[in-house]
């Protein structure tokens, strides 16, 4: 009964202040804990660098996020139809998140056609800020508009904001010496500072930002930081926004450490260093660009200062040629990739494994088959990855389950490639490529030893007592092979494609040894050493939803609003795929139902079934966008009630 009348007395000052606060022209501030923000616009109009612009700042104020880029596949999709809409989704809290979320709470729509492809996806009662200049007859027609929505009575359900962005723009900057298109560019910068005085967002990263950006032309720096402080200075004064927002730090959800926002591409790159640093090795990366991948080669071409060195081949198989060479000559080698670049890179990837060669290989997922959808995400590639190969050549197979575990990822691909001597593929995707989230960055201690020890001299006696250098002769414990650098006085041996003899390296047809060596190659994949699977399971459940790769967020969050709802389930998440880790039977079998939720047709859960007859049941999405927490919870249920 106390607290009822404290909360009482509590709202009833609140209203006091808020009439005082109106009465004295100050705007009403509220304090939430999340919000969902879309940036959308033509993927001309800068909506993914407003969305990074926001996002960087709301990483400085210390809230965790999580971020889903949207954009076409065309360099520029054609100006105001539906297919040529970008956007950029944050979500931000004040505690610990996992999804870029369900659905938006503010919608920044820059023209007819961002706000038709987005609505369908807002809640009754969001905020929708659309650029009113935009919403010209001729923009509504060519999206199928017979009437402006803006008038209709359509929006009615939403908390509509029209401002004339592009007229405010042009207004801002008018006393710079630019066109007026060159002026209206800036807009996105207009609308960058509204949000920002709306949401409390810190600003001196981003006008560093737009100094450093336009470095070269200062003129259009002061625009755009003219125009980005039009848009705060508009939100301030306007009658339209009477309220801005405050979403504290997530103090609660990070432990102790500096912390950085950092996208899935970005983490790899820099795993890719420490992992080459850690093993005292150059890093070596053959690469043909090729969305999403590219952003790899992008970054790994600035740290030459880090013993990197990056070839931009004149294609796929030219790029992981140059990689598998380098790993010959004694180079941590990396090659990148997606999946039709995985196709092309097969007959290599082969190879790689009769040499057995350490060689990473990282495809970043897109939507197939083919060219498919270029920018959009799926994880369609397991089985290739898994089979994708003529012969008997298994490679192992790890996937990182978030933006920043792709550091992690790419250093325990390198310890597995470094320690067995073998080609291993890491599955990211586009939507772990591109989203970002806050990163803890390691200290040095934390990070493992890779160092490896290069064959030195002879290591066999033959009959005679004559030393001599087996190159085909292997370890005990990891089957793996000596790694001899190209030069080493001695140590000269014979690589290529043809099957070896076990040992001596020479070319041998003979039906025993090709047996002899395909089933020795597999027992190596078979024997790396893997962690045992995590089970989260804190109530006894009777059902376990198995998931990999970049569906960890919407499965996580999905178990945590069933939880919460009073539902037992349990949960696990793979990060090696090959080989599984040694306890994934018995934990399947301790489970009456098994759910596997993919991003593609089934393909973990159809090897779950081959391997460990269990009927796993597939949840499966291929439109090019992740899982929605609530529609997996949705699908969750119902297997709980099944």
């Amino acid at each position: 009964m106390t607290s009822q009348v404290s909360s009482s007395a509590e709202q009833a000052d609140e209203a006091v202040v808020g009439e005082q606060r109106k009465e004295a022209g100050v705007k009403d501030v509220r304090r939430l804990d999340r919000v969902i923000i879309r940036f959308a616009g033509d993927s001309g109009d800068g909506m993914q660098l407003t969305g990074d612009r926001f996002t960087s700042e709301t990483a400085s104020f210390g809230n965790d996020l999580s971020t889903l880029p949207n954009f076409p596949a065309e360099i520029r999709a054609p100006a105001g139809t539906l297919p040529g809409v970008s956007s950029f989704q944050l979500h931000f809290a004040d505690h610990d998140i996992l999804t870029p979320g369900d659905a938006p709470n503010v919608l920044v729509a820059m023209n007819p056609a961002a706000l038709k492809a987005n609505i369908a996806d807002l809640p009754r009662g969001a905020e929708i800020i659309v650029n009113t200049d935009e919403f010209t007859k001729r923009a509504m027609q060519k999206v199928g508009y017979a009437a402006s929505p803006l008038e209709d009575g359509s929006l009615d359900g939403y908390s509509l904001h029209p401002v004339p962005l592009t007229t405010l723009t042009v207004e801002a900057l008018k006393d710079f010496d630019l066109t007026r298109k060159e002026a209206e560019r800036s807009k996105n910068m207009f609308a960058l500072g509204l949000l920002s005085w709306m949401y409390h967002r810190p600003t001196e990263g981003t006008e560093k930002f737009l100094r450093t950006k336009f470095a070269k032309k200062p003129e259009i720096a002061e625009a755009n930081l003219a125009a980005y402080r039009a848009g705060w200075n508009f939100g301030e004064t306007t009658e339209d926004f009477a309220v801005s927002y405050e979403i504290a730090p997530a103090t609660k959800a990070f432990p102790t450490g500096t912390y950085r926002n950092i996208s899935g591409n970005l983490a790899l790159s820099y795993g890719l260093v420490a992992a080459s640093r850690q093993a005292d090795l150059p890093l070596f990366l053959g690469s043909y660009p090729i969305t999403p991948a590219s952003d790899i080669l992008h970054e790994l071409s600035k740290h030459k200062n880090f013993g990197v060195r990056t070839f931009q081949a004149e294609d796929e198989i030219a790029g992981i040629g140059a990689a598998l060479g380098a790993a010959f000559g004694g180079s941590l080698a990396v090659t990148t990739t997606s999946g039709p670049g995985v196709a092309l890179k097969s007959e290599t990837i082969g190879l790689a494994v009769s040499l057995e060669l350490p060689l990473l290989v990282i495809d970043i997922q897109r939507g197939g088959p083919s060219t498919g959808l270029p920018t959009k995400t799926e994880q369609a590639d397991l089985l290739q990855a898994m089979f994708g190969r003529n012969g008997e050549a298994p490679v192992p197979i790890v996937a990182p389950c978030t933006p920043a575990d792709c550091f992690d990822a790419a250093l325990e691909a390198a310890r597995i490639a470094l320690t067995y001597r073998t080609p291993v593929m890491l599955l990211s995707d586009g939507y772990l490529a591109n989203g970002s989230e806050p990163w803890r960055i390691p200290e040095l201690d934390e990070l493992p030893d890779l160092t490896v020890q290069f064959a030195q001299g002879p290591n066999h006696t033959l009959d005679d007592g004559t030393e001599v250098f087996w190159p085909y002769k292997r370890d005990p414990q990891t089957l793996a092979r000596p790694w001899a650098v190209p030069g080493t006085p001695g140590l000269e041996h014979r690589i290529g494609g043809i099957e070896k003899e076990d040992g001596t390296g020479n070319i041998s047809y003979a039906p025993a040894n090709h047996d002899f060596m395909v089933r020795t190659r597999q027992a190596k994949i078979d024997g790396i050493d893997v962690p045992d699977l995590e089970v989260d399971d804190p109530h006894g459940a009777r059902t376990l939803v198995l998931g990999w790769g970049s569906t960890y967020g919407p499965i996580t969050a999905a178990v945590r609003r069933l939880r919460t709802a009073g539902e037992s389930i349990a949960q696990a998440h793979l990060r090696h795929l090959n080989p599984f880790p040694r306890n994934l039977g018995a934990v399947l079998k301790a489970y009456d139902r098994v759910v596997i939720p993919e991003m593609n047709l089934g393909q973990l859960a159809t090897l779950v079934r081959a391997k460990f007859l269990v009927d796993a049941h597939s949840y499966n999405q291929v439109n090019g966008m992740p899982f929605k927490a609530e529609q997996l919870a949705t699908a969750l249920k119902e297997a709980i009630d099944g």
